[in-house]
């Protein structure tokens, strides 16, 4: 069972950090006959505020609002609920024709939609998948002053008495977060489904749990804890990239240094609604292919610590649905498929 969820776990992750790069010509034409927008725009994280869904949202609009991209107000709405699912059955009904209504979201869609516990009857295929924007890493991180110093510690910890240890996460039980909490636990030689992993709506959520002592431990977005080792609130006892990260993570090894044979990469696109008009769609097509070449988006990814990871929308499309079949296999691996 190991040697058949790490083959489909390195087939997955083969296929996330294909980078496609793709000319998305003819929207320029398209976009100067259509009167879209017309009013203001939402761009949803759909969790708490401080995880990859909230920052990513937030970094889309400053970059299109500063740069003059988009000239009509872009403002970013927080929907926290079930690890994204609650917002996404919501997205998938009420506002299935709102051109005015974005949202951000990662592997979640997929995974949430595929796996057995808390999934959502909605995924990819109830939205118009705009663009992939970023690649980012997963993180198991602990507090500063924990006695866990390197992540066999905590690991040994739970293999002697999983019931001891919690490990958090932005999103719900079988999703992003506990993928990234449980890959490696799974590598060591532990039965994921021991582990004891409760989930917060968000990433914010889940290091306010860690700090507030709440949690031993917690798997995060690589990108969104560099602050927090900077202060000082937590240490990084590994990261789910195949390399070693740059900046506040440069010392944090990865999983396969530590003898782990995992690794997990987070991709971040935006979406719009199921039935988005084609005029909303050739807009937001040639606004976020221009998004991604300007050095103010350059800016913001170094920023963030994310690395670009670009894909209009027809490259990103044919890639969740390569996802779609890759993630489903590594469920039914874990015995969490539904």
């Amino acid at each position: 069972m190991k040697r058949i969820v790490l083959i489909c776990l390195a087939i997955f992750m083969a296929a996330v950090l294909t980078a496609c790069q793709g000319d998305t010509g003819g929207t320029t034409e398209a976009e100067g006959a259509s009167g879209y927008p017309e009013s203001n725009i939402t761009i949803v994280a759909p969790s708490g505020a401080g995880g990859g869904w909230d920052l990513t949202a937030r970094a889309i609009a400053k970059v299109m609002s500063e740069t003059g991209l988009v000239e009509k107000p872009i403002t970013v709405e927080n929907r926290a609920g079930g690890g994204g699912a609650v917002f996404m059955a919501e997205y998938a009904t009420k506002e299935a024709e709102n051109d005015y209504m974005l949202m951000a979201k990662s592997p979640p869609i997929i995974i949430n939609n595929l796996k057995a516990e808390g999934n959502s009857p909605y995924g990819y295929k109830d939205t118009t998948p705009l663009a992939q924007l970023t690649r980012d890493y997963g993180a198991i991180v602990v507090k500063a002053d924990s006695k866990f110093n390197t992540l066999t510690d905590l690991l040994d910890a739970i293999k002697a008495d999983p019931t001891s240890i919690t490990m958090a996460g932005g999103s719900a039980p079988g999703s992003m977060d506990h993928l990234v909490g449980i890959l490696p636990a799974y590598g060591y030689g532990i039965d994921p489904k021991i582990v004891k992993y409760v989930s917060y709506d968000g990433g914010g959520e889940a290091i306010a749990a860690l700090l507030g002592g709440n949690a031993d431990a917690i798997a995060t977005d690589a990108s969104a804890i560099g602050e927090y080792v900077k202060s000082g609130d937590v240490k990084v006892l590994a990261v789910s990239s195949t390399e070693r990260l740059s900046g506040e993570l440069e010392e944090v090894p990865t999983f396969q240094e530590l003898g782990i044979d995992a690794e997990f990469t987070i991709w971040r696109g935006l979406f719009g609604p199921k039935d988005m008009s084609e005029e909303a769609v050739n807009y937001w097509t040639a606004k976020l292919s221009e998004l991604a070449e300007s050095e103010e988006w350059t800016a913001e990814l170094e920023r963030n610590g994310w690395q670009n990871e670009y894909k209009n929308a027809e490259e990103f499309t044919k890639f969740l649905e390569e996802q779609e079949t890759v993630v489903s296999e590594l469920l039914e691996a874990l015995d969490m498929h539904k």
